[in-house]
C-alpha cells in the first residue's frame, strides 16, 4: 500500500499524545520528532548517544515546538531490566503511550554471506530486530492504556525483496516484517495497530554509506517524507493493521 509523503499537520492534532521514537537524534528519526512536536505531541526521543540527543532536543525547542523528553539507551546492550525501567518511568510520568516508531537501525556491512563478520552479524540483528522485539514487549502495557495506539516499524525494500550482499541488514528487515505481522494478528482485537513502513530513498547517513557513488542531491530529504509517519500515527487517519506500507517518492 502506497502512502503519500505530503500531509498537512494541524496544530494541536497530537495534543496530550505521547509518542516514543527510536533513533530520534538524527536523520529520519529527528524529522519525525519535529513533525510530531509541531503537532503538539510529547515525543520521547530514544537514542544511544546523549550528546546528539541533546543537540536534537535543542533543535526541537529552538523551533518553538512542544518540548520532548530525552531517553538515552543503547539498544545493542540494553537488558530486560533497562526496558522494565523504561516502562516504569513512562507509566509513572505519562500513564500511557499513544505511538511507537521503531526507526533506529544500523547498516552493518555489504558483503557476501560467506565473508560476513560474525560479531557484526550479531550486532546488526540485535539492534535491528531483537531490540525492537524487547522494546515492544515491555511497552505493550503502556500502549494498551491508550484509546488509539499505533506502532510503526521502519522497514526497507531489501526487507521485502531479497538482494545479494545486503547481509544482516536485509535479514533483520525481513525479520521485522514477520514480527510486525505476527504482532498485528495477536493485537487485532485491541486498540493497538501495527504496520511496517518502507520510507524509500532518503538523504541519510545510512544511504550515503550504502550508495557512496550516488548523487545525493537527487535523493529526497528525510523532512520530505516524515509527514507520512505523522499521518499514520494520527487518530484522524484510517485505522489500518498488519499492512506493508511504502511512502511515495
Amino acid at each position: 500500500m502506497i502512502i503519500e509523503k505530503e500531509y498537512s499537520i494541524n496544530e494541536d492534532e497530537f495534543k496530550d499524545k505521547v509518542v516514543l521514537v527510536t533513533g530520534a537524534n538524527r536523520g529520519f528519526g529527528l524529522a519525525v520528532t519535529m513533525d510530531l512536536a509541531r503537532a503538539g505531541a510529547t515525543v520521547i526521543m530514544l537514542g544511544r548517544d546523549l550528546g546528539s540527543l541533546e543537540y536534537a532536543y535543542d533543535a526541537v525547542v529552538d523551533a518553538g515546538l512542544t518540548e520532548p523528553m530525552l531517553y538515552p539507551l543503547d539498544l545493542e546492550g540494553a537488558t530486560p531490566e533497562n526496558y522494565q525501567e523504561l516502562q516504569d518511568n513512562l507509566l509513572n510520568q505519562f500513564g500511557k503511550l499513544d505511538g511507537l516508531v521503531h526507526n533506529a537501525s544500523i547498516l552493518g556491512t555489504q558483503m557476501p554471506i560467506e565473508q560476513y563478520d560474525i560479531k557484526l552479524w550479531y550486532s546488526t540483528l540485535q539492534i535491528n530486530l531483537s531490540a525492537p522485539f524487547m522494546l515492544t514487549q515491555f511497552l505493550i502495557p503502556a500502549l494498551l492504556k491508550s484509546d488509539d495506539a499505533r506502532v510503526i516499524f521502519m522497514s526497507s525494500t531489501v526487507g521485502r525483496e531479497a538482494r545479494a550482499y545486503w547481509g544482516a541488514y536485509s535479514v533483520s528487515k525481513f525479520g521485522i516484517e514477520g514480527f510486525a505481522k505476527t504482532l498485528s494478528e495477536e493485537l487485532e482485537k485491541t486498540k493497538i495497530s501495527v504496520n511496517t513502513v518502507n520510507p524509500g530513498k532518503m538523504r541519510t547517513e545510512m544511504r550515503r554509506a550504502a550508495y557512496p557513488a550516488e548523487d545525493s542531491s537527487t535523493v529526497p530529504l528525510p523532512e520530505e517524507k516524515s509527514q507520512a509517519i505523522a499521518f499514520l500515527l494520527s487518530s484522524s487517519s484510517p485505522k489500518i493493521n498488519g499492512e506493508q506500507l511504502t511512502i511515495s517518492d
